[in-house]
């Protein structure tokens, strides 16, 4: 018994020490440093392979690295150890919006507004679910998430611009002029705000037709 209670005691220090010795994922993830943060959390998992938070911060690492098919995969890792983590289901949700599944980018989307209407990332989803709806052609519905995004972070200007253009090809122009001088005064050198207002000028105030020769 005396040697098994070593034993044990043993094993608890050593682990301590080798999570004192670890660097911060999340704190590598914050200062950029997105490949260490993804092996830091690889290393965690190794060792607690239901660590939600490791699961979290490694998505968000592999995100910011581009590699969406392995975010995604460790996504539904993460997933069967806690189905409804709102944090896990942002980051499938924007791993299969980046690899081109619109419809289960979608399905993830809507998932996390239900279960975490005042998330973090609220803005960031509604964002991604209007350019989902773009993909798909539905200007109105992306009218809608872009409106709703643009609400929860106001003084993004490529958000404004989107609305503009979804309005736009909505052929509600009145608006879309709106949403457009909205992104044009948050920059005023945003090159598609420029351009999409300028289109929408056209048409709601045509050029003159040039009097007969």
């Amino acid at each position: 018994m005396r040697g098994s209670a070593f034993f044990a005691v043993l094993v608890c220090v050593c682990a301590a020490l080798s999570a004192q010795e670890r660097p911060d994922a999340l704190g590598l993830y914050r200062q950029g440093n997105y490949n260490r943060a993804a092996e830091v959390c690889l290393e965690e998992l190794r060792e607690m392979p239901r660590n939600m938070n490791s699961y979290v911060v490694l998505g968000w690492s592999l995100l910011r690295l581009g590699r969406n098919q392995d975010a995604l995969s460790y996504g539904r890792r993460g997933l069967e150890v806690s189905r409804y983590d709102h944090r896990m289901i942002h980051i499938v949700g924007e791993a299969n919006y980046h690899l081109g599944n619109s419809l289960e980018a979608l399905k993830y989307f809507e998932e996390y507004v239900a279960i975490a209407p005042t998330g973090d990332y609220i803005g960031e989803v509604y964002y991604l679910m209007g350019e989902v709806f773009i993909r798909m052609g539905e200007w109105n519905n992306a009218d809608i998430a872009f409106s709703t995004a643009v609400h929860y972070n106001p003084n993004v200007v490529a958000r404004w611009a989107r609305l503009g253009y979804a309005r736009e090809q909505a052929r509600d122009y009145r608006f879309s002029l709106e949403a457009y001088n909205k992104a044009l005064q948050l920059n005023s050198n945003h090159s598609d705000a420029l351009r999409g207002r300028q289109r929408v000028q056209s048409i709601l105030s045509p050029a003159p037709a040039s009097p007969p020769g």
